[in-house]
């Protein structure tokens, strides 16, 4: 198994607390079961894909990767671990990956089950598209008048 890469930590807005990082290790924690060892796969794969990934938390507990904009969103339910991509729409899914929120304009989602089975190339090369994509649309830096 490969070693994670450590996220990049957030802004000084959560100084004061504990880090995003530091919150999606505890719900994996808190979770116990099949879901935290999922989540925690997940988040590895994404970290593996975009090694400066930013980690957030946010929505009142939702682990949440970014990079020039959200990449994902990795929530937990009863049943399955639901990865909701924020751009989903405008990506490629040549694997078929995408299995949830398929009928929305703009996100796209994959529930995974317990025992669920995970194209591991296929997600890290849709996380890297959906960091592409949220580079192509940075607004470029104003300049600044003399």
């Amino acid at each position: 198994m490969k070693k994670a890469v450590a996220a990049k930590k957030t802004s000084a807005k959560d100084a004061g607390g504990p880090s995003p990082s530091g919150m999606i290790d505890g719900r994996i924690k808190e979770l116990g079961d099949w879901r935290g060892q999922m989540l925690a796969r997940i988040r590895g794969l994404i970290r593996e894909a975009d090694p400066d990934v930013v980690e957030e938390w946010k929505w009142r507990g939702v682990p949440v990767w970014e990079h020039d904009g959200i990449i994902c969103t990795g929530e937990t339910y009863k049943a399955v671990v639901k990865l909701t991509f924020a751009r989903g729409a405008a990506l490629d899914d040549p694997a078929g990956l995408f299995n949830s929120s398929l009928d929305g304009n703009v996100r796209r989602a994959i529930d995974i089950g317990e025992g669920a089975d995970i194209n591991e190339k296929a997600l890290k090369a849709l996380i890297r598209a959906a960091v592409e994509l949220n580079a192509s649309k940075k607004k470029p830096a104003k300049k600044r008048p003399a």
